[in-house]
């Protein structure tokens, strides 16, 4: 079972809302981070928002007042909601796990597959 798993994405015009949630498998002891990162069509992977385990959020500046992360520690889900899209947020977004610790291993790394999000009018 993988130690986490994306879901969400999709296409809307600029202006409208999406969520991604990520959700983190039941053999996960402890996360070090959660993050959400997106790669652009032709351009390299960067990082959106991130909150480590003492809940401190990072957000990058292109999402500032527009995104937020956040957890449902009763589901063990991660979100990112995403208002006010704009064009310029298309891109393939991955949930990404930083230090995992299961049941049976320790990831130092782990990432999701990417979700698509297209906005355009």
């Amino acid at each position: 079972q993988a130690p986490l798993a994306v879901s969400g994405g999709g296409s809307v015009q600029p202006g409208e809302s999406l969520r991604l949630s990520c959700t983190i498998s039941q053999n996960v002891r402890s996360v070090a981070e959660m993050g959400w990162y997106r790669q652009p069509p032709g351009l390299e992977r960067e990082m959106v928002a991130k909150i480590t385990r003492d809940g401190t959020t990072n957000y990058a500046d292109a999402v500032k007042g527009r995104f937020s992360i956040s957890r449902d520690n009763a589901d063990n889900i991660f979100y990112l909601q995403m208002n006010n899209l704009k064009p310029e947020d298309t891109a393939r977004y991955y949930c990404n796990g930083k230090d995992v610790q299961t049941s049976l291993h320790r990831h130092l790394d782990v990432w999701t597959r990417g979700a698509l999000v297209t906005v355009s009018s």
